[in-house]
């Protein structure tokens, strides 16, 4: 009975050793591979192929475009616990089911509309610096 229980343990051991071996691989070949020189293009930020110009600092974006990134990412998530409810709706009770469904949406809808009454859907007006 030992060794059956010795050979189970080198099985996971040859498994976690492989996985190892599979995940610090693409590190030591890219390491081994690359070039060895920083030149000036490659410390440059690459802008779709175009040479940039001016300075990634100088641009300031509106808030509102990462309050609508937090949201967005908050609801994906949160859509994303969906799916395992639908997967086990008919392991449950029609009525129980429905019911937690209706809950999980109820407080999603409760952030949509404290974001709605914290203004975050509405957009300032930019004003011009003559």
């Amino acid at each position: 009975m030992t060794e059956q229980y010795l050979i189970d343990y080198m099985y996971v051991f040859a498994f976690l050793a492989l996985g190892a071996i599979e995940a610090a691989s693409p590190l030591i070949i890219c390491n081994l591979i690359s070039p060895r020189t920083v030149q000036k293009k490659t410390q440059e930020t690459y802008e779709c192929g175009m040479d940039p110009y001016g300075s990634a600092w100088d641009i300031r974006f509106n808030i509102a475009y990462y309050l609508y990134a937090l949201i967005f990412l908050a609801f994906d998530v949160d859509i994303l616990y969906l799916f395992p409810v639908a997967a086990a709706f008919d392991k449950v009770s029609g009525v129980r089911g429905v019911l937690e469904l209706v809950i999980f949406i109820a407080i999603l809808s409760m952030a949509i509309i404290y974001a709605w009454v914290k203004g975050v859907f509405s957009w300032a007006k930019k004003k011009k610096a003559y």
